[in-house]
């Protein structure tokens, strides 16, 4: 295993990073109504798209390409600066994006991804149905088909992006295999539930689906594909996203602790100079950090040995998401007062760090998969 990166992925690695504080500015970026974020995840696609970020994984032919590990690094990169930046922007054009790779309708395919690469475009995947997961739950979202086109029903739960994507990839099924349908968000008989409150991720739109006979176009279906395995790649793909969001939070609760640790006194003295705030720190940068090379490792592993990648990638997904919470709760410890008062990127983390162990694949379940893979089930 090599992590080293190269200077020029380094100064891309920059270029994001100074390219997205300067677009933060006094912006509020984790917060707002729909209009605002729907504002501000645009001005950010517009930001990312030209010095080709959201291109990353995706080649300029539509396929999915190797360098997941520099990848991540890029997108941590992002994480760093907004967690409802990162969420909204990832699952806009990397999601979205993979799953648009397996369109097998090559000049549609090629037009639709150049809009969402250069940032003119919003992706959003629903996925989950009833739950924010669908590991204990069948896809009961069906497509009939109805002459040319293929009519489909249903509801989804959870979709990040909803009310502001121009497009969605509904994950559902059609003569009893899974499939991804292609729709618009002006489709008749589409229908977007309200905006759901979070207790986190605050600047991110989330809403569910209502399909009523969603006619779609043959040509708009991807796939078939073999279930288990494509769905596990679809999960796969989420809990990468979620990994390195865990990651930003990490680095922002300790950076934040750290500063305020060093230029604010209690009982005549820095308050980095009592020892109990030092333990927290150290611990809060071991884990940080221990967590990093945990989700670069499961990265490499996504090129080197896709077959084992999965397994690492839930080990990633729930020491990551774990430990985001336990530092975030470090943090606000150090912060003390500052940390209780709401806007403080440790509290922030804090109420985002839940969602990360809930979605994709939960922790509980991620560890029984992990379990099984140790004993030889899988």
């Amino acid at each position: 295993m090599n992590f080293d990166f190269s200077d020029r992925e380094k100064a891309f690695f920059s270029q994001v990073n100074d390219a997205m504080i300067d677009y933060a500015g006094s912006r509020d970026l984790e917060s707002g109504d729909l209009s605002t974020i729907h504002g501000h995840l645009d001005g950010a696609l517009s930001r990312l798209g030209p010095m080709g970020y959201l291109k990353l994984g995706i080649s300029a032919e539509g396929q999915a390409v190797s360098g997941s590990l520099a990848m991540m690094a890029a997108m941590e990169t992002l994480s760093g600066v907004s967690a409802s930046i990162f969420l909204s922007v990832e699952m806009a054009a990397r999601f979205f994006g993979r799953i648009l790779t397996l369109w097998d309708l090559k000049e549609d395919k090629k037009a639709l991804l150049k809009r969402l690469t250069d940032g003119g475009l919003i992706g959003a995947v629903a996925l989950s149905e009833s739950a924010m997961n669908v590991e204990n739950e069948p896809l009961a979202t069906v497509g009939v088909r109805d002459g040319s086109r293929i009519a489909v029903s249903g509801a989804k739960g959870y979709v990040v992006n909803g009310p502001v994507a121009d497009w969605y990839a509904v994950v559902g099924c059609l003569d009893g295999r899974v499939v991804a349908f292609l729709i618009e968000k002006t489709a008749p008989g589409l229908t977007l539930t309200g905006r759901i409150a979070t207790m986190g991720y605050n600047g991110v739109a989330i809403c569910g689906l209502e399909l009523d006979a969603v006619r779609v176009p043959q040509s708009r279906v991807i796939g078939p594909f073999e279930t288990r395995h494509w769905l596990d790649t679809l999960k796969m793909w989420e809990n990468q996203i979620l990994i390195v969001a865990a990651l930003g939070m990490m680095n922002r609760s300790f950076e934040t602790a750290r500063d305020f640790a060093k230029t604010h006194h209690s009982g005549g003295k820095p308050v980095i100079a009592y020892q109990e705030v030092g333990f927290k720190l150290s611990e809060m940068l071991t884990l940080y950090q221990t967590a990093q090379l945990y989700a670069y490792r499961a990265a490499w592993m996504a090129d080197d040995d896709p077959k084992a990648a999965g397994v690492m990638t839930l080990c990633a997904k729930v020491f990551c998401t774990e430990a985001a919470e336990t530092v975030a709760g470090k943090a606000l410890q150090v912060l003390s007062g500052d940390g209780y008062r709401s806007g403080s990127a440790a509290e922030q983390a804090y109420r985002c760090a839940k969602y990360g162990q809930i979605a994709g694949i939960s922790s509980e379940i991620a560890r029984v998969k992990i379990g099984d893979a140790a004993l030889g089930r899988l």
